[in-house]
């Protein structure tokens, strides 16, 4: 039988997702009746909080089914934007759209501002999908490897002037940093504050794990002078309030830009869902106990695998938000998360999915116990 389909040059150009590979391979051990410790998917392991949970379900029995503006419901990007505001950035209501996932926020930003041949420029180790985004869009890719720096941006700004021209379209920044857990200090975000002025080049600021931030300041580089119109916030619900499956995320930035990518969202995904972007309103403004709990718990587990890790002679950079970890393994980090979930059944994803080979990132989004049995059954299946 020949194949009727004709695939586009496009998608040829990336691969699928190596998380979301290694968490569907372990989803398909535990199927089998395996005890996989799961520790590659980047997912709190707490349920959404309960009052969220209930503005969801009184948001459906109040008939909020239907479509919204494309944009989003006003009192949510209201509530964006004053949540924005408490950050420094000078934000309003229009300057808001909402999506179905932070990804897709993304996903719109690359398509709005990336045309063939544009040079993107990513800080690695870098979350898988930004370079699928950029590649999808036609970019070409330079990079910065953060990793001889123990992953921090400010002692490699010197390297990040060398690859930053006048011919750079767009540079992507993610803090707290997906997979290090790194959080960028403000003389870094000053750096990149003045190397997009100076080249005058666009900047996606990744914000998703902003609110898991542990022994650092963060800092939201719209809000530094200069950075306003040229910046492109992203953000979302899915780390910070526990709603992974709820998809709610959004971008922030110039009218303008909101004008252009509105195109793209509104011939899309239409809108994101009613009765989610109600449940939304309420994390916003009534979840700050809860918040708090969830980034303490997280602080102490990675206390603990630092802890765990330092016995066994493991030593790692220690990040100061989100809820991962990368740890330096063997050349073939591939080959070692193989080993690691056949013969461990642990669940690691390799690092060089994020530009960083040599190494694997670990989520600790999972108790201490797991945790603990985790680094017991890597160490005696000499994998440490």
């Amino acid at each position: 039988m020949s194949d009727a389909y004709d695939f586009s040059e496009r998608i040829g150009r990336v691969e699928p997702s190596a998380t979301l590979a290694i968490s569907n391979l372990a989803a398909e051990k535990e199927a089998e009746g395996a005890d996989i410790v799961d520790l590659s998917v980047g997912e709190p392991d707490f349920d959404t909080p309960e009052n969220v949970v209930e503005a969801g379900k009184d948001a459906l029995d109040a008939g909020h089914t239907g479509y919204t503006s494309s944009n989003g419901v006003p009192e949510l990007k209201e509530a964006i934007a004053a949540k924005l505001r408490g950050t420094g950035i000078d934000a309003d209501a229009d300057e808001v759209i909402v999506t179905p996932g932070g990804k897709q926020a993304l996903y719109e930003t690359s398509q709005t501002l990336i045309d063939e041949g544009d040079e993107v420029v990513l800080l690695d180790p870098a979350w898988v999908s930004y370079e699928a985004m950029a590649k999808l869009a036609g970019g070409d890719l330079s990079r910065v490897d953060l990793a001889p720096h123990g992953f921090q941006l400010e002692p490699a700004l010197d390297e990040l002037a060398e690859t930053v021209s006048d011919d750079t379209e767009l540079l992507v920044v993610n803090s707290p940093s997906n997979p290090t857990g790194a959080v960028f200090s403000e003389a870094a975000m000053e750096g990149v504050r003045d190397l997009a002025v100076e080249h005058d080049v666009a900047v996606i600021s990744d914000e998703i794990y902003e609110r898991i931030v542990y022994d650092a300041e963060h800092v939201s580089l719209a809000s530094l002078d200069g950075m306003a119109d040229r910046t492109v916030t992203i953000n979302g619900f899915s780390k910070a309030y526990s709603m992974t499956g709820w998809r709610l995320g959004y971008l922030h930035a110039t009218d303008e830009f909101v004008g252009e990518a509105g195109k793209l969202h509104s011939h899309s995904v239409s809108c994101a869902t009613n009765f989610v972007q109600r449940a939304g309103i309420e994390a916003l403004e009534n979840t700050e106990a809860a918040v708090e709990e969830m980034r303490d718990a997280f602080a102490d587990r990675r206390d603990l695998l630092v802890d765990l890790f330092d016995e066994h002679g493991v030593d790692v950079d220690v990040g100061d938000g989100a809820f991962y970890m990368m740890i330096p393994v063997d050349d073939d980090d591939q080959a070692w998360c193989e080993a690691a979930i056949e013969e461990a059944a642990v669940a690691c994803v390799p690092g060089s999915a994020f530009n960083a080979p040599g190494y694997a990132r670990i989520s600790y989004a999972a108790s201490e116990e797991r945790l603990r049995e985790a680094v017991d059954r890597l160490v005696s299946n000499d994998l440490l």
